[in-house]
């Protein structure tokens, strides 16, 4: 089968701590052509969408990866195509969407571009607001402080398309800078945030927990620095194996019909406290780490998911 990765430049990727490499690496074990582009290669001629791409070799050991052969391919000719993109979702992102809509009734997209498009990691999290804590989007730093003193003087802003903890700050009623902070998060009331109550479980850890199809395929414990409040791996989190209690499984269990319905496959919930903080769509993370846990190759559930799923007739297949 032929797989399409639309990501960021691969020789960037992480290896041994990267997702994305991990699913390559699981296609190549199965067999599969590994593809890879980004999102400047797509174009598309009428509703028919293009990739000028490059065939990867994927390796076990170093060097990981390495361009093998450059082509330009149909994207409904492939059996799945991976948005992997980073965040932040802007504008280029959101051109990418709209170009993959064109073709995802002919090929299987991993996740599902409109569903992408339309959940914003922080503000799709509202549609649960049952399992969040208290939680408030404002672009008034009034508003903002406001509620800070409502949930008891202490609680967590952010930006509203940050990623890897990028812009997480506290705020405090007892610190002078709160007041600052919200000025500049909002550039003085023109941009929105996220203000959410302080968790102070996040000293324990941030589980992130791994969805295929809206069942988990298992959760890491992400554990914050002493001197951060913030347990994401880039921002110094280290990690630890965790199982999921039974609050969390029926977490998991009432939001997965809201993810199938928006096409939103893989997906990485970030739970704090057994309260639900971020729904992550674009490109979770987390793979590596729970198949060291784990001791088994869990991309691999992935990829098996994929071949079940691919759109393209068996006998067209080479």
């Amino acid at each position: 089968m032929q797989f399409l990765f639309v990501m960021d430049p691969f020789e960037r990727l992480s290896f041994g701590k990267d997702t994305s490499f991990a699913f390559m690496r699981g296609a190549a074990r199965r067999g599969h052509e590994v593809w890879h582009c980004l999102h400047t290669d797509i174009s598309n001629d009428g509703k028919d969408v293009f990739a000028r791409a490059t065939r990867l070799g994927v390796r076990a050991s170093a060097p990981f990866l390495s361009a093998e052969q450059s082509a330009s391919l149909e994207l409904s000719k492939l059996d799945a195509v991976l948005i992997r993109k980073d965040p932040p979702f802007d504008r280029d992102y959101q051109f990418l969407t709209h170009q993959l809509d064109l073709v995802k009734d002919r090929v299987l997209i991993a996740n599902d571009p409109r569903g992408v498009r339309d959940a914003n990691e922080k503000l799709f999290a509202f549609n649960f607001e049952r399992h969040m804590p208290r939680s408030r989007v404002s672009a008034s730093p009034v508003q903002i402080l406001e509620f800070v003193e409502a949930v008891g003087g202490r609680a967590v802003l952010k930006p509203l398309d940050g990623a890897g903890g990028s812009g997480v700050v506290v705020l405090s009623t007892s610190d002078n800078n709160s007041r600052s902070l919200a000025d500049v998060w909002t550039r003085e009331g023109k941009q929105l945030a996220l203000v959410q109550e302080y968790q102070p479980a996040v000293r324990i850890g941030d589980k992130r927990v791994l969805l295929l199809d809206g069942e988990p395929l298992g959760a890491i414990l992400r554990v914050p620095r002493a001197d951060d409040v913030r347990a994401n791996i880039h921002a110094g989190g280290r990690v630890e194996p965790c199982d999921l209690t039974s609050a969390e499984l029926a977490l998991v269990a009432d939001v997965a019909p809201k993810l199938r319905e928006h096409g939103l496959w893989f997906v990485g919930l970030d739970l704090i406290g057994e309260r639900l903080i971020e729904v992550n769509v674009t490109s979770p993370t987390g793979i590596e780490e729970l198949s060291r846990f784990l001791a088994r190759p869990v991309e691999e559930d992935v990829i098996q998911w994929l071949e079940r799923r691919s759109l393209r007739p068996r006998a067209q297949r080479a």
